[in-house]
């Protein structure tokens, strides 16, 4: 890599994270005073940030309670932050499911409810219906994790086995107005697809939901499948109980992505945003990216030196090996060096924009045409770290782990091609 390489590519990811920013994001989407109560409420890995945002952009009297990730919480003075676990669920995220529950009941028409909304919210509100428990939705979640699905169909499968999301905490604060605010970190931005929608319906049925179960094979713990068998459908869009309510996406992928291509451009580097949606196995979508880096590089096609290719979204991992380290960024970063060994003039980052990439305390890694020689020459096989999960082991070995910490916001992933 060459010298300031990865200073440039750390500064990308800076501008995409403050682009989205809790008080830039929240400040021209505040809600005027109710004439009632107003509440917030709030779930993912940014909601405590977003809650102290709020706090501070807020002039009236203000109330609630929000939950995040362990370790991701802020100080406020009158919202009440609630931590729990991330990605597979915990006893405390089943406490702070029953606090929003709580926060929103009893409310009336002349309340107004603030939901502030991001990723992670899904496995931070355990909410069993009757008939299951924690352990129950714990396996779910485990299930979904190493299916490989995408983000859509692992919410399609959630909010039909909850009793907080797909809408459902919104009809518990009935005949309260809900204005949701999210920070989207899905594909497409579908506001009931962050955090599986716990104020936003989506209009996907249970016999959709039945048919990707189906059609992708995936394999359920039979207590979840039976309680799908006889579930009723979650509310719908077109439900009464939602006339009057608001949704705004205030932070997404796109945004960031635009502003790291700014700051590209700004250091005199063409940026190319490929797309701020891709899904996928992460494994393959590095080696996608990877060939388009190697036409780059040696013949200048499609797009010419110097260059840097930007992209976004949510890859997914059908885990191997349970036992292994790291997260889709990582892993789609050793696939990528692993096909780019020994090409000259390339420098990748690959990251979470929320901090964490998985098991690991990362939120990515770094990568260059030496990277596999150099995890070779360290006793870690990159083929080898990936078929065994283990992409943070291998890059761990050579000291390119890219850990900048909570950074208190989450849209999704984040990935920087620099060619020179």
């Amino acid at each position: 890599m060459q010298p300031g390489d990865r200073a440039f590519l750390t500064g990308l990811f800076e501008a995409a994270v403050a682009a989205a920013d809790p008080v830039a994001a929240l400040r021209p989407h505040m809600p005027a005073r109710p004439a009632g109560r107003l509440v917030v409420i709030g779930a993912g890995k940014g909601a405590a940030q977003l809650a102290r945002a709020f706090e501070n952009l807020w002039s009236g009297p203000v109330e609630g309670v929000v939950v995040t990730r362990y370790g991701y919480g802020a100080q406020c003075r009158h919202i009440r932050v609630l931590e729990a676990a991330h990605p597979v669920p915990d006893a405390a995220g089943l406490a702070a499911s029953a606090a929003l529950l709580d926060a929103v009941s009893g409310l009336g028409p002349d309340d107004l409810v603030v939901a502030l909304i991001c990723g992670g919210g899904s496995s931070l509100l355990p909410s069993p219906p009757e008939g299951l428990t924690l352990d129950d939705e714990r396996a779910l979640n485990v299930a979904l994790l190493a299916s490989g699905a995408p983000i859509g169909v692992m919410n399609a499968i959630r909010k039909h086995v909850s009793d907080i999301k797909g809408g459902r905490l919104a009809v518990a604060a009935h005949p309260a107005r809900v204005l949701t605010l999210v920070v989207s970190d899905v594909p497409g931005d579908d506001p009931a697809e962050v955090a599986s929608g716990p104020t936003v319906p989506s209009p996907v049925t249970l016999d959709e939901t039945m048919a990707m179960i189906r059609n992708r094979g995936i394999v359920l713990p039979p207590a979840i499948l039976r309680h799908l068998v006889q579930a009723g459908e979650a509310p719908r869009p077109t439900d009464s109980v939602f006339d009057g309510h608001e949704t705004r996406v205030i932070a997404s992928a796109r945004l960031s992505l635009e502003a790291a291509a700014a700051r590209a451009e700004a250091a005199g580097v063409h940026a190319v945003i490929l797309s701020d949606a891709i899904e996928g196995e992460a494994r393959e979508v590095g080696l996608v990216h990877a060939a388009l880096a190697r036409e780059v590089a040696r013949r200048d096609q499609p797009f010419a030196r110097p260059v840097v290719l930007l992209s976004g979204g949510e890859t997914t991992v059908t885990l191997r090996n349970p036992a292994g380290r790291g997260g889709r960024n990582t892993e789609f970063l050793l696939a990528f060096a692993a096909a780019v060994d020994g090409v000259d003039g390339i420098a990748a980052l690959a990251a979470d924009t929320d901090g964490i990439d998985g098991s690991e305390d990362n939120a990515g890694a770094f990568a260059d045409g030496s990277s596999a020689a150099r995890m070779r020459a360290a006793g870690a096989d990159p083929m080898a770290a990936l078929q065994a999960n283990d992409a943070w082991g291998a890059f761990d070995a050579v000291g390119d782990i890219f850990a900048p910490g909570p950074t208190g916001t989450n849209v999704n992933d984040f990935r920087a091609i620099l060619l020179r």
